[in-house]
């Protein structure tokens, strides 16, 4: 299955098969919705097919290999058809992931922190391998983040081969690294700011992102620290 967000990730809609059906679960030639992984919600929207019936994406998940839609109803085997992904929502997250790399690349060169987990939302949540963090911190980094927000950096995506990747610094962040058995990553790369190995959507520049406001930071354990955020429109 190709999966096209991860050539474009401003792709809104695109023609495609059903190549498998078990009741409202499908498999698609390829497609754009992005399945919920990495912290990132999946994408929603709906499939027409060639007669016109509307069918609407209610989940997608990544299963064996393969990205499932589940549909609200039933669609045939060998289906053409039409895939429209819920803009607005994608954008969000777009924006909201880019910000991420964004706020995660410098509590990093400030800390030497690394991610333990994320999750994107309406409130934004990043853990970090921090032992302290304190008010003055939190506000400088936000500080620091929004400053390379403003600075308009382009964002690029490309593929490599994990040999080569990993002669990179910092290429990853997240403290579990990636599975041994990607042999090829998707590499995102703000221009003279941060590199790294990311299969999820972004935009292209970083003033696309709006601002970062940290609304609250929890203690999640010895040496965890979760800190929440929103992304707002600048003024």
């Amino acid at each position: 299955m190709q999966a096209l967000y991860l050539q474009d990730c401003y792709q809104r809609e695109f023609a495609s098969i059903v190549t498998k059906a078990e009741g409202r679960f499908t498999i698609l030639e390829k497609t754009l919705f992005y399945p919920n992984s990495g912290g990132q919600p999946h994408d929603l929207g709906k499939m027409i097919d060639e007669e016109g019936n509307e069918y609407n994406v209610l989940f997608v998940k990544k299963i064996n290999g393969e990205i499932s839609h589940e549909l609200d109803k039933e669609i045939a085997v060998g289906k053409k058809i039409k895939g429209i992904i819920d803009w607005q929502r994608r954008y969000f997250f777009m924006r909201n992931h880019t910000a991420v790399h964004v706020l995660s690349a410098v509590i990093h060169g400030e800390a030497g922190a690394e991610i333990t987990g994320n999750q994107l939302g309406e409130q934004s949540r990043i853990d970090f391998s921090l032992e302290n963090l304190d008010k003055d911190k939190i506000k400088s980094y936000e500080q620091k983040a929004n400053e390379i927000i403003e600075q308009a950096l382009p964002v690029e995506t490309k593929f490599m081969l994990r040999s080569e990747a990993e002669k990179i610094p910092v290429v990853f962040k997240l403290a579990k690294g990636f599975p041994p058995e990607i042999k090829e990553l998707r590499i995102v790369e703000i221009a003279g700011f941060d590199v790294q190995a990311c299969g999820g959507t972004h935009v292209k520049n970083t003033k696309e992102i709006g601002k970062i406001e940290i609304i609250k930071t929890e203690n999640k354990g010895k040496s965890n620290r979760r800190i929440y955020f929103r992304i707002i429109p600048s003024q």
